[in-house]
């Protein structure tokens, strides 16, 4: 613009605009404010991340151990709740977020009954329920016991659940000590205790020989019964083996004390008192004194080593075996033999002047009674009857006859050493 006279020129300015610096402004102060916001809530993230590890990690409520089951189709959150309200862990939202976190690494918790350590902390607890680190229960079926004398102990162990449908069959079931978890029913564990029976006599039946007296399974685990009964003498157990199956290939009758104990009281395993004439003449299947071969069953469940001498027994010409007065026993080939270790057994047990001589033998082995065996039983925690000598006044006494093949040999008396 110019004035009307001189012909200079009057320039007016006009300011520029602030709008850039307005915009600037307003973008630092909104970066400032975000920066703080962000300062507080990453110290407040880290201070809560920081006390939640710290309790996370720290000792725990328990004063001392206890035991809970988490029970099934429970959530995180619930899990967590009951454990905080049973005072195992500190913190309920602080577990549920660690177990939550550990879910996505794949860890899940799992239900069933647990031991929590005295101060456990939520860490040890979350491994522990992750793991499935669960707590576990023993039973132990001692070698030997019957059928029902199992379910008997199975009845009393209170951490099983149910009824067993049925005395299982005798000599079906695995003696062993077997763990388990609180809640399996007793039905299972039998059917476990037999598929491991039947798993255990499949591998066994691999080192059979062909030419073994013994044709079938079933017969191995009737004859193993009878040894388990007859020693208690791990090393024992192959010669023991061999004398039966020796007297089986010859056709000579087994004549085992505990086959016949077993025709009197079956399943219950034992004879709460001494044997009897009576007792040895008793009509059962089961009395191998007057049955040639095996008796119809098993009379009891046998272990794995007496399995292993039926199948793989001594190499050994045994026909007789007598207490030897020590625990085990004295073998013999001939009846000559056997008398003598017969003899030497009533000397150490002061029965020499006996004239019940209930141990001699008839010369001919066919249908000849086996002496009585003075020995423990070693099946715990409940003896099985041990066979003890009869009384004078009720056993077979020196004189009396037997019947061998239709006729009447009479029983030879011992005679007493000549000084």
């Amino acid at each position: 613009m110019s004035d009307g006279g001189s012909g200079d020129k009057i320039v007016n300015r006009v300011s520029e605009p602030q709008f850039a610096k307005t915009r600037k402004a307003v973008l630092l102060r909104v970066f400032g404010s975000m920066l703080v916001w962000f300062t507080i809530i990453g110290f407040t993230a880290t201070a809560v991340a920081a006390w939640s590890w710290l309790t996370f990690t720290s000792a725990g409520p328990l004063a001392e151990k206890k035991i809970y089951e988490i029970p099934a189709n429970l959530s995180r959150a619930e899990i967590a709740l009951q454990l905080h309200d049973q005072g195992i862990i500190s913190d309920a939202r602080v577990f549920s977020a660690a177990a939550a976190v550990n879910a996505i690494r794949g860890g899940h918790l799992k239900a069933g009954e647990y031991e929590f350590a005295a101060g456990a902390t939520m860490e040890e607890v979350l491994a522990m329920i992750t793991s499935g680190h669960f707590l576990t229960y023993k039973v132990t079926i001692p070698e030997g016991w019957t059928s029902q004398m199992v379910v008997a102990r199975l009845k009393e162990q209170t951490e099983l659940d149910g009824d067993v449908k049925a005395i299982p069959a005798e000599g079906s079931i695995l003696p062993e000590t077997y763990v388990f978890r609180r809640g399996l029913t007793r039905q299972k564990m039998i059917e476990d205790m037999q598929a491991a029976q039947v798993k255990l006599l499949d591998g066994l039946w691999q080192k059979h020989a062909e030419n073994s007296a013994i044709k079938t399974k079933q017969e191995a685990i009737t004859l193993a019964s009878i040894v388990e009964k007859e020693t208690g003498v791990p090393e024992e157990r192959p010669m023991v083996a061999s004398v039966f199956l020796n007297r089986l290939r010859q056709n000579i009758r087994l004549q085992s004390d505990p086959t016949f104990i077993y025709g009197l009281v079956g399943g219950q395993g034992k004879l709460d008192r001494p044997i009897t004439k009576a007792d040895v003449d008793s009509d059962t299947p089961y009395n191998t004194y007057k049955i040639i071969g095996l008796p119809p069953g098993p009379i009891a469940n046998p272990g794995k080593a007496a399995l292993e001498a039926v199948l793989t027994p001594a190499d050994t010409n045994y026909l007789y075996f007598v207490a030897n007065g020590s625990g085990g026993h004295a073998f013999a080939a001939t009846l000559e033999e056997h008398n003598a270790n017969v003899k030497k057994w009533r000397d150490q047990q002061g029965l020499a002047d006996s004239t019940d001589n209930v141990d001699a033998v008839p010369p001919e082995p066919v249908a000849d009674p086996v002496p009585r065996k003075a020995k423990a039983d070693p099946v715990p925690p409940e003896p099985v009857s041990d066979p003890i000598p009869p009384e004078p006044d009720t056993t077979v006494k020196p004189g009396d006859t037997v019947v061998i093949n239709g006729k009447n040999v009479p029983i030879p008396i011992l005679k007493k050493p000549k000084k």
